[in-house]
């Protein structure tokens, strides 16, 4: 028995670490797609097409109506698994349809300008691809083959990539590029369907049956996955849209172009969060209180210092980085990413203390801070555009979110008797004396003298809880 379990252990192990390392990889090489599409067209023809992307990829938030947890739980117990694989694909494929619609008529209701339509229509089908996409990556969780996905994943990015550097070889029209990514998707799902799953073939996806009331039902008894699902892709990407309506095109850019730096920074906490979390869960069963809160506090003071020293380290290179990525264009793009990267002081953290509270079997108090956080977030956002038009307002709104998120946290870690009020006090104060410092101090020393001093300092500093962090008690 012992030997089946450490089995199934380490196939888990393995499918979580295929499908995190395809993550990044991906990430990778569609970051450097942009930092060459926004080398190669001019600040308006960029913004034009990162708008399109926004509309498409919130949208895809929504059109797959969390389907895809509930079709794994439901894959597990399933007798007859090739029939309710065929009726999960083509419900997907169903609302890929509708949403692109949706998609459609949401862009042409809001913007007047053709070449963003053209884009539109032309990016909006990848909500059908990605769905179907979607629910086939969904088939390789249930099944355990994860790595099937990230090999597809990361030559879906690869290939982006590719698109990018025929720029390079000779200029198209963003036109012309909208059509390359539709080609690649196309590929992507081509290779899902080929070699994606052992259980798919399109005889069974066609003869499956679905009527509409069976996928109503579904729906409305799983519509929390949905919440769940798209909050986070709203939370960011809301912005471009609010920025895009509110301010200009070379805002777009700014924000976009900071955004993809700040996604590269995430991938660390993503990660660690990932792996740190089946170990939380495992103290929680055992109820071994103490382990719990050694752990807490040990990765609690880890997570502080990798997004006090990314800061640093944003602020005080930020002009260097972005030319250096994107071109001189974006030069003006700098107070934005250092004004982002306020909102990478807490969200880490955030990342850790939202896994605890889920081990904890707190997932319902976990959907409604993450909602509550969203609408601090689009209020600031609206109620500060209105009397200052600045990208600043943006920054200051997601950051603002995310302490009023952190705060309550601390709350109900507070409550449980997970943490003391001193440990929040510690966090916030570090926070406060690093921004100060920064502003400030750099003035005197200059900034890149201030960066290193202060970069020796945290880390002589995490060191030395590292080592003594289980004597300190809060």
């Amino acid at each position: 028995m012992k030997r089946k379990e450490t089995t199934k252990e380490i196939g888990l192990l393995k499918n979580g670490t295929w499908g995190i390392g395809a993550n990044v990889l991906q990430l990778l090489f569609v970051s450097l797609f942009f930092a060459i599409v926004a080398r190669k067209y001019t600040a308006v023809e960029f913004a034009q097409f990162l708008i399109s992307t926004t509309i498409y990829q919130l949208v895809v938030a929504f059109s797959s109506m969390g389907l895809g947890q509930w079709f794994i739980r439901k894959y597990v117990s399933a007798t007859d698994k090739a029939e309710l694989t065929g009726k999960f694909l083509k419900s997907q494929i169903g609302l890929g349809f509708l949403f692109y619609f949706l998609n459609i008529v949401f862009t042409y209701s809001i913007y007047p300008d053709g070449q963003i339509r053209i884009l539109s229509l032309i990016l909006g089908t990848n909500i059908i691809f990605d769905n179907l996409i979607n629910a086939l990556r969904s088939l390789n969780i249930a099944e355990g083959r994860q790595d099937r996905t990230a090999v597809i994943m990361i030559i879906d990015g690869f290939l982006k990539l590719l698109v990018g550097c025929l720029l390079f070889i000779s200029p198209f029209s963003v036109i012309t590029l909208a059509i390359l990514m539709i080609v690649v998707r196309l590929l992507t799902l081509s290779s899902f369907l080929k070699i994606g799953s052992s259980t798919t073939n399109l005889q069974a996806l066609i003869k499956a049956k679905l009527s509409a009331r069976d996928l109503k039902i579904l729906i409305f008894k799983n519509w929390r996955f949905m919440v769940i699902g798209s909050l986070s892709i709203l939370y960011w990407r809301a912005g471009n849209i609010i920025i895009s309506k509110t301010l200009g095109l070379a805002e777009v850019a700014a924000y976009e172009i900071s955004f993809r730096i700040f996604s590269i920074f995430q991938i660390l906490p993503i990660v660690a969060s990932a792996t740190i979390y089946p170990r939380f869960v495992k103290y929680v069963t055992e109820k071994n209180t103490t382990g719990l809160q050694r752990l807490y506090n040990l990765l609690f003071f880890g997570y502080s210092a990798v997004a006090i020293l990314a800061y640093a380290f944003i602020f005080s290179f930020a002009s260097f980085i972005l030319p250096f990525a994107f071109g001189d264009t974006y030069q003006n793009a700098t107070e934005c990413l250092q004004q982002m990267f306020l909102a990478f002081l807490i969200m880490p953290t955030v990342l850790l203390q939202a896994n605890l509270l889920v081990a904890l079997g707190l997932e319902r108090r976990d959907m409604q801070f993450n909602i509550l956080s969203l609408i601090v977030n689009l209020g600031g956002c609206l109620a500060g555009l209105y009397f200052y038009k600045s990208l600043s307002v943006i920054n200051y709104a997601i950051f603002a979110s995310l302490i009023v998120f952190h705060l309550l946290q601390d709350m109900v870690l507070i409550k449980k008797g997970i943490i003391a009020a001193g440990h929040c006090l510690w966090f916030y104060t570090s926070i406060v004396c690093t921004v100060a410092g920064f502003w400030l101090l750099p003035e005197i020393t200059g900034p890149y003298l201030f960066y290193f001093l202060f970069s020796a300092l945290v880390l002589v500093v995490a060191l030395g809880i590292g080592i003594s962090y289980k004597k300190i008690s809060w």
